[in-house]
């Protein structure tokens, strides 16, 4: 009886000290590595810190130069009438032309519509006329596509316009991306083809019906009435009967008169 009590506290003894051994061994490399990962290795990283000098490169810069003739990838820009809506003319100045630098399609313009639509129409209206409901709220009456200046004008003028901005109008190059802009640009033309339109214009076969006809039928004679600027709006010129009267809508006048006060003489 006293030789198994023995046998089995030496039993305990060892399985107490091999579990005490294995705990030794998990604390100890616990121990390693975390000696390991706080190396200064890992906090003093041989690595290129913005605005900061470096002893690795020969002139200690650490931010280096851009490889010559480099372009950053998608922005190679290489049809640069595409982004600009220019091209350099014989003189060295730049130079508007009156064509599209891909197909329109109908897709296209509907894609130019409904943009239209959503930044343009507050101050052009949806027909162009440069009456749109921000003229009401005392804003100056913007630029009448329907007018001899803007007619003649390039299409690109448009997209260079939409680019770079113009007078009072901000530039949309952040709201509409380039190939938006030319779907903009080709829409205003078709709205100006629109509002210009006359019956020989029209295929054979197709019945041409008056904005009169159609408001009358659909109850809205109010429609087809003339448009009038509202008193709220800022240099409301006179109606124009030379510039036309797109939409039954008053246009602008294409260069207005604008009286400059004569300099007083100089003082002897």
């Amino acid at each position: 009886m006293i030789r198994d009590q023995r046998s089995k506290i030496r039993d305990q003894r060892a399985a107490l000290g091999y579990r005490v051994n294995c705990i030794a061994a998990v604390a100890g490399l616990t121990a390693v590595m975390f000696v390991v990962g706080c190396r200064q290795d890992m906090h003093n990283q041989p690595k290129i810190r913005s605005q900061r000098g470096s002893e690795f490169f020969a002139d200690h810069r650490g931010a280096r130069p851009q490889v010559m003739n480099s372009v950053a990838r998608g922005q190679l820009h290489e049809d640069s009438y595409f982004y600009t809506g220019v091209v350099q003319g014989a003189n060295g100045y730049r130079e508007e032309k009156n064509e599209m630098p891909f197909p329109v399609t109908l897709d296209v313009l509907k894609r130019g519509q409904e943009r239209f639509n959503i930044y343009c129409t507050p101050c052009h209206s949806r027909v162009g006329n440069g009456l749109g409901e921000i003229v009401q709220r005392g804003y100056k009456p913007a630029a009448n596509y329907h007018d001899q200046v803007r007619l003649s004008q390039p299409i690109s003028h448009y997209f260079y316009v939409m680019t770079n901005g113009y007078g009072a109008m901000p530039d949309y190059s952040a709201q509409l991306t380039p190939e938006d802009r030319w779907a903009v640009a080709a829409y205003i033309r078709a709205l100006q083809l629109s509002q210009a339109a006359k019956p020989e214009d029209v295929p054979a076969g197709v019945h041409v019906r008056s904005l009169k006809e159609i408001a009358a039928q659909n109850g809205h004679q109010e429609y087809a009435e003339p448009w009038s600027l509202p008193a709220t709006a800022i240099q409301a010129y006179p109606h124009d009967v030379k510039q036309g009267t797109p939409a039954l809508a008053p246009a602008n006048p294409a260069d207005p008169k604008i009286k400059i006060p004569l300099s007083k003489p100089a003082a002897h």
